[in-house]
């Protein structure tokens, strides 16, 4: 088992990426993003990057790490994750990880459920009924994963669809025997949740929103559309950049574009709880202020 870990956890804008700062500040240690939108270059406004004032204060890692249309998944963040501990284990120093993404986070302290392997006809024959009728068999056949699965993300609904169909039972199930009571850890971690009354987390996603906009989202969107970074994309169906490409191909205006892009990280942010609220590894709070960051320093200290 590698080095232990301080892993954050929480839905957006409840303030991990602070939480994470201060503890790596206050025990000399460096901070391993677990977003799935972070490891993207040129995608800062939107996905909440930490500053390069913020950087240079703490070292971090999976932050820009490959192009927009560059494949990103679990397993190979795992991978890089692992790389990423291992160096700063080398240098003595601690790793707080914070972790927006939820399949990552599992990725890196469980593993992953492999499954079955690609069935390409299968596959094909998904993508031909259509992302709307996709969602709603998942939705009945796997509620669970549908809890957790944006609407949008085809790959990942076609993905839980092939494991439904060819394993005969929904992916959630196979992910429920690969757990923390049955698998043995990767890393002993103290997991920290982070959960904000829901109003307020609501009013903070709604203002986090019209300050990307106010800090230039929209250009930023502009710019991937001009280097080539298409709708279509993976990377380009996050929350933010798939209501603004939209936006500017025509189909919606920009007020109504705001609105979606808020009630869409509502949503997610729920999607971000459900994930972890069958863990009962997990240790939850409030607010930042209500971690106790002298016993997270002794526990990373510990021999």
């Amino acid at each position: 088992m590698g080095p232990r870990l301080v892993v954050i956890v929480g839905p957006t804008a409840s303030g991990k990426s602070r939480l994470a700062i201060d503890l790596a500040r206050a025990v000399g240690g460096e901070v391993v993003s677990a977003d799935s939108q972070q490891v993207y270059r040129g995608m800062d406004i939107g996905t909440g990057k930490v500053s390069a004032a913020e950087r240079a204060l703490v070292r971090h890692h999976l932050i820009d790490v490959c192009d927009p249309d560059d494949e990103m998944t679990a397993a190979r963040f795992a991978e890089l994750a692992d790389r990423a501990i291992a160096e700063a284990a080398g240098r003595g120093a601690p790793v707080v990880v914070a972790g927006g993404t939820g399949l990552y986070v599992r990725a890196l302290l469980l593993g992953l459920f492999t499954g079955p392997p690609a069935d390409p006809e299968l596959r094909a024959r998904l993508r031909a009924e259509g992302l709307p009728a996709l969602w709603e068999r998942l939705a009945a056949g796997d509620p669970a994963s549908a809890a957790r699965i944006d609407r949008n993300d085809e790959k990942r609904i076609i993905r839980a669809l092939e494991v439904l169909e060819l394993t005969g039972e929904p992916m959630s199930r196979h992910q429920e025997r690969h757990d923390h009571r049955r698998v043995e850890p990767r890393y002993a971690a103290r997991v920290i949740g982070l959960d904000p009354p829901r109003e307020e987390l609501y009013r903070r996603i709604d203002q986090r929103v019209e300050a990307m906009m106010a800090a230039g989202l929209l250009d930023e969107v502009h710019r991937l559309r001009a280097a080539g970074y298409r709708p279509e994309l993976r990377s380009q169906a996050a929350i933010g950049y798939a209501e603004l490409h939209r936006h500017l191909d025509g189909v919606l205006p920009l007020g109504e574009t705001i609105r979606l892009i808020q009630r869409n990280s509502r949503h997610y942010a729920r999607r971000q709880l459900s994930w972890y609220r069958g863990d009962p590894a997990v240790l939850w709070h409030p607010e930042p202020r209500a971690v106790a960051i002298d016993d997270l320093e002794r526990y990373l200290r510990e021999p």
